[in-house]
């Protein structure tokens, strides 16, 4: 195998062993001696699929060299780094490189800044024009520029103006979420209180705002703040005229001179020194629109061995469509068809395919899905419109496609796509996202585990860790996929996902959609009139509604109709968990009587139906039931059972589901033995507690683990140790941990005894 040597040495090597020279391989294999010459010296990045397979087959490789040149090819790939922002967070992208001019524009910015915060200016400022000249590029260099001028950060979020329109309640939360704002503290408060809360936080932080491409005013209006130390920028076709106290930067097409030198600057200076005229007539065609230089001037570069005169010649003959530069929107559209005309039929068809993901980002699985290729080959065709300027590569590894040109693709599918073609690459698309969520959710269901051995997707699921990485990460497309299933009336499908999800919610409970799935499961369940699928999402539902969202009579209410369909179906493991869930939600309200008495009926039905994890969950229940009634020696003896049940060598319950009872309940006895002043022993047990569901990722019950340890340390006058435990609790990330334990960790610090 290739080890770690470079793809060229590899294929040198492989030359030599057959005896032939770079020009004898480039008249086998079709590829030029120069750019053979260029892999094997290191000076050229690793070919595409297509280049690699024509070297491969013109040196008649046997499967095993085969291998090894292919295997040498994806060594060289640059590896995706995994993303660093959760879902909901607004990061700003690097400035473009090579900005060029606007020298005005940005001084005019630089001061709007220093007058922010003070009595005599607005702390926001809208730049508009028409599409494609250079709004959101002039915005992120200014933000770039002035970034240090606002310590506490520089965000930017892309309202999608053009293409489907951002929500501003979404524009909000997103807002919000990256200011460091929890979704617990998010979920208690209505539209105008979070709206209110962003005014308060910008007035009393430092921060550079980017509102890039808002459709109109109502867009915008509930994200601007009412005055202090921050600034936001706000890219618009329109002026927003509707906006009271902002300042207005009015953007139209670059100089001629500026034109020039950003294509120049695209182009290389030695380049466009050799054809200084056509540059400056290129210039001049595509009306010194920004985006329109940068999609010729890339055009070109991708297309080193033409001559920029012929580019100019080619923009003559299409003069008519060119014309439609000069105004209106319909100029961009042209810069775009350009580009578009010269793409082989590969990437055309993807972009045009990959104007239908559902999220702001793909990675190249994305298209692999839409074109029913391989990851290594929709790789290769995305990463050619990148360099044709249609399709943006981030620093994640994942790729943008920009709402303009989301649109422009979208439209060419309808004019020349197959007829169908659309709904079959839909159908493809939404198919793998929710067989994909499925795989990746059963990780954690018992029963399945791992992928089957027959299964091949598009991207590795070989670990829990990796499924939950992909749940999480792709869940803006899964969801979307979900919905389009449950609109579709693809009610078979809907099901199976979110019953794919039944454990591995525990770990993400605060996503904020849970509430959502398992609504659409369960009138999905009820279209397909099966009462045992009708009472298991019900069931469902009703724990969504209790742990993610506090709607607790609401909770009851869907348990309650989860046994009777239960009970329809004959169906006792689901008669259980319907009691076990009404059990739950009756703690909730500190009703321990209904919640003791509907915990022994799950217990009963649970035994009967030899149900043994929702006999665990019922014995919990019951236990804490005993506690809240005052009687914590009987607690303590119920989870002992559970342990010792845990415990035995012929245990049927194992795997991730075995790890959350252990977890859960030796986080129970501690809180017996707490209750029974024992607070040595409770402290053993929530030391216990918190080691275990860190090792699963079950932060919600570390957070109550750690901060009812410290509660027992102070009791025992370790002090020191107390402050480090609620500190612990307190660091760890807010959206995944409880919300009471988190509230009580704060206040036992500051009762706390100082250092």
């Amino acid at each position: 195998m290739s080890g770690e040597r470079p793809f060229g040495v590899v294929l040198r090597g492989l030359r030599q062993q057959v005896g032939w020279t770079m020009e004898d391989l480039a008249e086998s294999s079709g590829v030029s001696a120069r750019a053979i010459g260029d892999m094997e010296r290191g000076r050229s990045r690793v070919p595409r699929w297509r280049t690699v397979a024509a070297l491969a087959e013109g040196l008649g490789l046997e499967d095993q060299e085969r291998e090894v040149l292919l295997a040498a090819a994806r060594a060289a790939r640059p590896v995706s780094a995994a993303a660093v922002a959760g879902a909901g967070a607004a990061v700003p992208p690097r400035s473009v490189g090579d900005f060029t001019g606007r020298g005005a524009e940005l001084a005019w910015l630089r001061k709007a800044a220093e007058r922010a915060g003070s009595d005599v200016g607005a702390a926001v400022c809208v730049v508009s024009g028409p599409p494609g000249c250079g709004k959101t590029t002039l915005a992120l260099r200014a933000a770039a520029d002035l970034a240090g001028e606002f310590p506490d950060g520089c965000f930017v979020v892309d309202l999608h103006g053009v293409d489907g329109p951002v929500d501003p309640g979404e524009a909000l939360l997103k807002l919000l979420k990256a200011l460091g704002v929890s979704d617990l503290r998010l979920a208690q408060e209505d539209s105008a209180g979070r709206a209110g809360l962003l005014r308060a936080l910008l007035g009393e932080r430092g921060c550079l705002v980017v509102l890039d491409n808002a459709r109109d005013e109502g867009q915008v209006r509930a994200l601007l703040p009412a005055g202090g130390r921050s600034l936001v920028l706000i890219t618009s076709r329109r002026p927003l005229t509707g906006l009271e106290d902002v300042e207005r930067l009015a953007l139209s097409e670059m100089a001629q001179a500026e034109a020039v030198e950003l294509l120049s600057r695209i182009l290389g200076k030695e380049r466009a020194e050799a054809e200084t005229e056509a540059v400056a007539r290129v210039a001049e065609l595509c009306g010194c629109l920004p985006l329109a230089l940068r999609v010729a001037g890339n055009w070109l570069t991708v297309r080193s061995g033409w001559s920029v005169d012929h580019l100019v010649r080619r923009l003559a003959d299409e003069e008519r469509r060119l014309g439609a530069l000069a105004a209106g929107d319909v100029r961009v559209e042209a810069a775009f068809e350009l580009s578009y005309r010269q793409l082989d039929p590969p990437a055309a068809q993807m972009l045009r395919l990959l104007s239908l993901v559902p999220g702001p980002d793909m990675t190249a699985a994305y298209g692999a899905a839409l074109t029913a290729t391989g990851v290594f080959e929709a790789e290769d065709v995305m990463e050619e419109l990148v360099e044709a300027g249609l399709l943006q590569a981030t620093f994640t590894g994942r790729y943008q496609l920009h709402d303009l040109l989301r649109l422009f693709a979208r439209t060419h599918l309808s004019r020349v796509g197959e007829p169908g073609e659309r709904e079959a690459a839909e159908d493809r698309l939404r198919t793998w996202l929710l067989e994909t969520a499925v795989v990746a959710g059963r990780w954690y269901k018992p029963g399945y585990g791992a992928p089957p051995s027959s299964w091949q997707g598009l991207v590795p699921l070989e670990s829990a860790e990796q499924a939950r990485a992909w749940l999480q990460s792709e869940a803006p497309a899964w969801l979307a996929a979900l919905r389009s299933a449950a609109h579709r009336g693809e009610h078979t499908r809907v099901v199976e996902t979110a019953d794919a999800m039944e454990w591995f919610c525990d770990l993400w409970v605060f996503w904020g959609h849970w509430p959502e799935v398992y609504r659409l499961s369960s009138q999905a369940a009820a279209a397909l009139d099966d009462p045992y699928l009708q009472a298991f999402h019900l069931n469902c539902y009703s724990w969504a509604l209790n742990n993610c969202e506090r709607r607790h009579r609401e909770a009851v209410e869907r348990a309650d109709e989860a046994l009777e369909y239960a009970r329809r179906a004959q169906d006792t493991s689901q008669q259980a968990s319907a009691l076990l869930h009404a059990a739950f939600t009756h703690l909730q309200l500190g009703e321990a009587q209904a919640a003791a008495d509907k915990s022994l009926a799950s217990i009963d039905v649970s035994e009967g139906a030899g149900d043994h994890e929702r006999w665990i969950q019922a014995m919990t229940n019951y236990g804490a039931s005993l506690r809240l009634l005052d009687r914590a020696e009987e607690a303590l003896i119920q989870n002992k059972r559970i342990i010792a049940f845990l415990d035995a060598s012929d245990c049927p319950v194992s795997g991730h589901v075995a790890d959350i009872f252990r977890a859960t309940t030796t986080y129970a006895l501690g809180r017996d033995h707490a209750a029974l002043g024992r607070w040595c022993e409770a402290a053993g047990h929530y030391r216990n507690a918190v080691v275990q569901s860190r090792r699963i990722g079950l932060t919600r019950r570390e957070s109550q683990s750690l901060v009812y340890l410290g509660k027992a340390l102070i009791e025992l006058g370790e002090f020191e140790e107390a402050r480090s435990c609620v500190s612990q609790a307190l660091a760890l990330d807010d959206d995944a941990a409880d919300p009471e334990a988190l509230k009580t960790a704060q206040k036992l610090l500051d009762t706390l005894p100082s250092e």
